[in-house]
């Protein structure tokens, strides 16, 4: 069994551990806190994403403007 092929089995077993610990009471909280975590994480991975790919566009706008200035 691999680490990150988890499967059913393996987050019943999370769940009840994190019950146990933490009590039914900060279940929500940890759900909710890790929840806004996730998408933060996501909104930040999409903002590199579209700074990445606008860069590239631009450096390959200046690349073709070269390109242009030079055959003239």
């Amino acid at each position: 069994m691999f680490p990150g092929n988890i499967g059913v089995s393996g987050l019943v077993i999370i769940l009840i551990i994190t019950l146990i610990i933490f009590g039914p009471k900060k279940l929500p909280e940890i759900g909710s806190a890790f929840g806004k975590t996730l998408s933060e994480f996501k909104k930040s991975a999409n903002d590199i994403m579209s700074d990445n790919s606008s860069s590239t566009e631009k450096a390959e706008g200046e690349e073709k403007k070269n390109k242009k200035d030079e055959t003239v």
